[in-house]
């Protein structure tokens, strides 16, 4: 079933089809680069995501304001760079997500970069049921979406595109408003990897 989507959305099936795309006929052998479709995996989920732990990452908790006034936040790890100019970001929300109608439907979010001192806020943001805001420290940007104390930097973004992919929803978002935490004390950011937590050490001789 396709996700729904929300206005202004581009889906994978409203793009030409991958043959149309690469400028090849359907037919071409696998292996090739025109080949138009991808051969069956030959590996499990179970060794998907093992081999996906391998990557390490920084740990985000993306957060916005549903139209009824609640704050909404969720940790997210699928955060990467995409442009310098325009300054865009991507992430990624699983179509199931509780959370999914709000972050389709609102017009900007603010991602909060981790440090590694918000393990159990991480934690929190991932797990937590009830308001997850509750007793946590923050403030409101001009649209009234929080940043989280702490936070080593972050980014306030307009929602520019949403594309549904497997089972998830790719959210690309331009960047309005950035900073970096700008308080006395620099601490080392969150970072996860092979299903645990971690931080970062310098590499000796390597600036």
């Amino acid at each position: 079933m396709k996700p729904h989507a929300a206005p202004g959305t581009i889906v994978a099936a409203d793009l030409p089809p991958a043959e149309t795309l690469a400028g090849t006929a359907p037919n071409a052998h696998p292996g090739s680069p025109s080949s138009c479709s991808a051969a069956p995996p030959d590996f499990d989920s179970a060794m998907f995501r093992s081999v996906l732990g391998q990557f390490a990452t920084g740990v985000t908790i993306i957060t916005t304001r549903a139209a009824n006034g609640d704050l909404v936040g969720i940790t997210a790890s699928s955060f990467n760079s995409v442009s310098l100019s325009p300054p865009l970001v991507l992430w990624s929300l699983a179509t199931q997500s509780g959370s999914m109608p709000v972050f389709q439907a609102n017009s900007h979010y603010v991602i909060n970069v981790l440090a590694a001192t918000q393990v159990n806020l991480c934690l929190r943001f991932a797990n937590n049921k009830g308001n997850r805001f509750e007793g946590v420290p923050y403030r409101l940007t001009d649209s009234g979406i929080p940043i989280l104390d702490g936070a080593l930097a972050w980014f306030e973004c307009h929602n520019r595109s949403r594309y549904a992919e497997g089972d998830h929803i790719i959210f690309v978002g331009e960047v309005e408003r950035c900073a970096l935490n700008e308080g006395p004390t620099q601490t080392d950011p969150l970072v996860f990897h092979g299903g645990r937590f971690h931080t970062v050490d310098g590499i000796d001789g390597v600036d």
